[in-house]
């Protein structure tokens, strides 16, 4: 592969042509509406258990079973949008999880114990419709290889980034209504009517069954590019756990509880803005060098977080390692696109998702140790020495990153003609 290929390098032009290309509208706005409540969901959920049973273990085990049942369930919805089409698969899995939602609030209406809701949370998880997977999956199909498939990429990255942002806010305000389960609940109903209209829009079921490629235990991950992407999303996702944990800390431990989230909302910002940048001209060239070196410069900028004496310090510092957020979310993306085996595309993105997901857990549950014990500065410290630990692996690792005999671009036509 040529040094050109492996740029995904995008322009702004490349943007508005992703979006506008024939076909992508109505899955487009639907795909918009399905991954809007991602992140308000599992506060929303947070907020009300902890309101209803007074308790932030409890609030924090359903939040963690559900986390648990995401993890499992990209992967699995994966593999059966890849071999059935995203249409069956996406309305199967949202009958279940509008009936485990369901069950989820009448348990937490119910004062149920915590052993109860912690099951039922997995079950929210494990159900919740995977349209990021799906969507991500179907600009291959869209559009050719090159500068506006990669532009997609970005811009599924880019937007998923947002709503992480917009997500912790809205669930903050609704936790204000006078029911406190009015955020799971507008959240539940927001990806419930956004997920069936994604499967139904035109493009997503002219994306009908194709041959397995995955009748291998590990599916996508038989992959060894896979593999060494799986470990640096899973670096990705160790690091930003510890500083979810340490940045709260920090806050209350200056005696300002309250602004911890939006300092965490503030790296978010400066991701988006620096992501849209990056976008247009990525570096290092080489997917398989880009990976370790931005995990490393992440885990350097965080390591600083450290050094601030103050909050107003920490913000700025928070700035300046958010900026890397985005580049490695869309670098990820864009690198399924070379590591992937053919007929694997949204199982791979699930296997990430999934990677990051255990990485936050790991991050999170050892960042809240350190910071009982050492303050919150080592957790910032540990979590630069995690992220440089892993960059090492995946350094180690980057020559098995190479393209896959697979040309997924040779479904572009067929796919587009049917949308039409």
């Amino acid at each position: 592969m040529s040094a050109s290929a492996e740029s995904h390098r995008t322009s702004l032009a490349d943007y508005r042509a992703a979006l506008t290309a024939p076909g992508s509208r109505g899955a487009v706005i639907a795909s918009l509406l399905a991954r809007l409540p991602i992140a308000m969901i599992g506060i929303s959920a947070l907020l009300y258990v902890q309101r209803e049973t007074g308790s932030f273990a409890a609030a924090g085990l359903v939040s963690a079973g559900s986390l648990v049942g995401v993890s499992v369930g990209a992967v699995v919805q994966g593999r059966l949008i890849d071999r059935f089409g995203p249409t069956r698969p996406l309305l199967t899995t949202t009958v279940l999880f509008a009936l485990a939602m369901t069950g989820l609030v009448f348990a937490i209406e119910a004062h149920a114990p915590t052993l109860v809701l912690v099951p039922l949370a997995f079950g929210t998880g494990i159900t919740e419709p995977m349209v990021g997977s799906a969507s991500r999956a179907l600009w291959t199909r869209l559009l050719p290889a090159g500068p506006t498939r990669n532009a997609a990429f970005s811009y599924e990255a880019i937007s998923m980034e947002v709503f992480f942002i917009l997500g912790p806010g809205f669930a903050g305000l609704l936790i204000a209504a006078p029911w406190a389960g009015t955020g799971i609940v507008t959240g539940s109903l927001t990806m419930i009517a956004g997920a069936v209209l994604f499967a139904l829009s035109p493009t997503v079921r002219a994306w009908g069954p194709s041959p397995s490629t995955g009748g291998k235990l590990l599916g996508a991950l038989a992959s060894p590019g896979m593999r060494t992407l799986a470990i640096a999303a899973l670096g990705f996702g160790a690091v930003i756990g510890f500083v979810e944990v340490a940045v709260p800390a920090a806050a209350t431990e200056a005696g300002n509880t309250s602004i911890g989230g939006l300092l965490l909302s503030a790296w978010s910002v400066s991701s988006v803005a620096f992501g849209v940048t990056y976008s247009l001209r990525p570096w290092p060239r080489q997917m398989g060098l880009r990976l370790p070196v931005l995990l490393a410069g992440f885990g350097a900028l965080v390591a600083l977080l450290a050094l601030p004496g103050s909050l107003w310090g920490l913000a700025l510092a928070m700035l300046a390692a958010g900026a890397l957020i985005t580049p490695q979310s869309t670098t990820h993306s864009a690198a399924i696109e070379i590591a992937a085996p053919k007929g694997t595309a949204a199982e791979a993105f699930g296997w990430v998702l999934t990677a990051v997901t255990l990485g936050l857990a790991f991050g999170q549950s050892i960042s809240g140790y350190l910071v009982e014990h050492a303050g919150h500065e080592a957790a910032f410290l540990a979590a630069g020495v995690v992220g440089f630990a892993l960059a090492a692996v995946v350094w180690l690792l980057r020559g098995t990153f190479r393209p896959q005999p697979a040309a997924a671009a040779a479904e572009a036509p067929e796919l587009v003609g049917a949308a039409r």
